[in-house]
């Protein structure tokens, strides 16, 4: 027979082993028992009566009432767990976001939200804060020379999730950077280059190198200056070095007051070569039309000779001899054989003629130039010698 049919008995599987008179567990029973436990953590006081009083049964409004307490604490819990998450980044720091210790993400300033801990964390860091690193040591440069070099070099973070997670000792590894970099530009440049005017270029080809250098090794540092001290020479060979360095003041001192001197004296000689060459210039006009005159008055002569040679010889003689004896002081007399003739010499009118010609003359010097008074005669003495040759 089966156990559900009628008159069965007891025989369902929720019964006991032997039968008996035990039934099924009561579940209002379970949960009132479960209501008592929880009162029982919460401050709740179990029902009177036990189990078989009156009050047994179903719970209380006692337990009701620690039920809703038990959600509201769970739900304030949870909201306080939820506010942890929420943080401010400030404007000189970058938050980097970690869930389960790797990285997620990198936040700008302002305030976000993450999910709190244990699942995600986050650590701020500072990108604007420099960190100066120096560095003295000396160096071998190019033309075998030792150098004592000091650089300074300044950095800050620029990638925060590289700085934290791509190097482990960033700093160290600039740190090296800056050694090895330095040693190399060093070795490549020479020593004049390096104590006088190439120091700003070196220290710029070590800030580049440096930067590449770290880069490849994700540092996420930024290298923003490097300052080289003035190199100085070993003590060994400091007096032979400040002789050169004089040496050379001396000569940039001398260039200088040469480059001075040339400023000064190129313009007034080049202005002098002007005038010159204006003067010269003027000379020459003035020299070919002195010429171009003398030639058209010696072809205007050249014309009237040809019409009449002896006319034009006669005529340019007398021209000749006017001109010069009427700057001769010597007198000069025709005088025939057997003639007598008084000469009569006004010396008192010659003299006042030539002071008031010469009024610079001492009255006691000799006559040198002044017309004298002579007899006056009919014909130049000259053609009178022609005649009486003729005649003869």
């Amino acid at each position: 027979m089966a156990w559900n049919e009628p008159g069965g008995g007891p025989k369902d599987p929720w019964s006991g082993k032997g039968g008996g008179e035990q039934g099924p567990p009561d579940l209002d029973e379970v949960v009132r028992k479960l209501q008592e436990r929880l009162g029982g953590l919460f401050g709740g006081s179990q029902p009177p009566g036990g189990d078989g009083g009156p009050a047994g049964g179903r719970p209380g409004g006692g337990g009701q009432l620690s039920t809703k307490v038990v959600g509201i604490i769970i739900g304030v819990l949870v909201v306080i767990w939820l506010a942890t998450g929420i943080y401010i980044v400030e404007p000189a720091e970058r938050g980097v976001v970690m869930r389960f210790g790797r990285y997620v993400d990198t936040t700008g300033p302002g305030p976000h939200w993450h999910i709190p801990t244990p699942i995600e964390s986050v650590v701020k860091v500072n990108v604007d804060e420099i960190s100066t690193l120096t560095h003295r040591a000396a160096m071998l440069t190019q033309d075998e020379n030792i150098v004592e070099v000091e650089l300074t070099v300044q950095s800050r973070i620029q990638d925060a999730g590289d700085y934290l997670f791509q190097d482990q000792d960033p700093e160290r590894t600039l740190n090296d950077a800056t050694v090895t970099v330095a040693r190399v530009v060093m070795g490549q440049s020479k020593l004049d280059f390096v104590m006088t005017e190439g120091r700003g270029a070196v220290s710029i080809t070590i800030k580049e190198r440096i930067q590449a250098l770290i880069d490849r090794y994700k540092t996420g540092l930024i290298v923003t200056s490097v300052n080289m001290q003035p190199a100085k020479p070993p003590e060994q060979v400091k007096a032979a070095f400040d002789d050169a360095i004089k040496a050379r003041e001396d000569k940039e001192r001398l260039e200088n007051q040469a480059e001075a001197y040339s400023n000064e004296v190129l313009p007034s000689a080049r202005g002098n070569a002007a005038r010159i060459l204006a003067d010269a210039k003027a000379y020459r006009d003035r020299v070919i039309a002195s010429s171009e005159g003398e030639t058209a008055r010696f072809s205007a002569v050249l014309a009237e000779y040809s019409k009449a040679p002896e006319v034009t010889r006669e005529r340019l003689y007398l021209e000749t001899m006017e001109e010069v004896l009427s700057k001769n002081s010597k007198v000069v007399l025709d005088v025939t054989d057997g003639a007598n003739s008084l000469m009569y010499l006004p010396i008192d009118q010659l003299m006042k003629q030539s002071q008031t010609q010469n009024p610079t003359q001492s009255p006691n010097q000799p006559i040198a130039n002044g017309p004298l008074a002579m007899p006056e005669r009919t014909e130049p003495p000259r053609r009178a010698v022609d005649r009486e040759r003729r005649v003869r």
